[in-house]
């Protein structure tokens, strides 16, 4: 059995909680095990806007993988989620929401309803939902080949990885919200809530230290945004740690003159958020990284 082509929404019941998600299927060979990539909201948002903000569907049309849109939890049910990355964030956090638990079971309830490769199971998310990529990366690496995280680093309070990662980070330096250098961000709109956030270079160092990834980088060419064109202003490089263990890499795109969003995504609240870019096509940066990686053989 497997799913047609097209959008789902399922729920299941994790640790006495009625939990859902949103999938999209791509075109595919009937009964193909496919690839997976679990996408994950920001703070305060909800799986339907994240599908929206990071327009993933269409790559998954064109990359043939199943996309996953996760709903966190919160005081509503379908809107204001956040996910329990560590110390960070909001209902999810304060309750201790078991989110790596959810999202094991989750992926089990969709091996129920079609095939999948769990090989090729892969984590991204946005802000908080990028907060939550690392945590699975760092507590559930057995199940994760790769993650890209996008504007948000790994807040875990427990580091300990049972395996080398591949990791993908994209983030400006001029994001107004999840401070590149590090610090307290400012409060969640309407509320007083704010995060303490990681300097992104230093997170870095410490995953290309697990990784044994060599010292220095290959250096991309600098992308800069069109005079008159609306990336004028904004810049990109790809920095690339490789090989690392076990054949993994560390890649890290830095951007400047953007804010703390998806870039190639759908733009909005630029007063909130910064400026939006679409100077590369973060999906199709990521599906570029997913596709060297799948999970190791166990021994036996």
């Amino acid at each position: 059995m497997s799913l047609q082509p097209g959008d789902y929404e399922f729920s299941l019941m994790h640790d006495g909680r009625s939990r859902t998600y949103l999938i999209h299927v791509p075109p595919h060979q009937p009964d193909a095990a496919l690839p997976v990539v679990m996408n994950f909201h920001g703070g305060g948002g909800s799986a339907a806007g994240h599908r929206d903000l990071s327009r993933m569907n269409p790559a998954a049309d064109r990359d043939g993988f199943i996309v996953v849109y996760p709903n966190g939890t919160g005081i509503l049910r379908d809107r204001l989620l956040t996910w329990n990355a560590g110390t960070c964030c909001g209902y999810a956090m304060t309750h201790d929401i078991d989110d790596v638990g959810f999202t094991l079971a989750l992926l089990d309830d969709l091996a129920a309803r079609t095939p999948i490769d769990r090989k090729r199971i892969y984590a991204t998310g946005h802000s908080n939902g990028a907060m939550m990529a690392y945590r699975l990366a760092a507590d559930a690496s057995d199940h994760i080949a790769a993650i890209a995280a996008v504007a948000g680093a790994m807040v875990v309070t427990d580091f300990h990885p049972s395996r080398p990662m591949p990791i993908l980070h994209i983030h400006s330096v001029d994001d107004p919200r999840a401070l590149y250098h590090g610090g307290l961000g400012p409060p969640f709109p309407f509320t007083n809530n704010r995060v303490m956030h990681p300097d992104v270079e230093t997170m870095l160092a410490r995953w290309r230290a697990f990784d044994k990834c060599p010292a220095d980088p290959a250096v991309a060419p600098t992308l800069s945004g069109k005079p008159g064109s609306p990336n004028e202003g904004i810049t990109a490089i790809e920095y690339t740690w490789s090989p690392c263990a076990a054949g993994t890499e560390v890649v890290f795109w830095k951007f400047t003159g953007s804010g703390h969003v998806w870039p190639g995504g759908e733009q909005r609240y630029p007063k909130l958020l910064g400026r939006g870019t679409d100077l590369i096509d973060a999906n199709q940066v990521m599906w570029h990284f997913f596709g060297k990686f799948s999970l190791p053989e166990k021994s036996p």
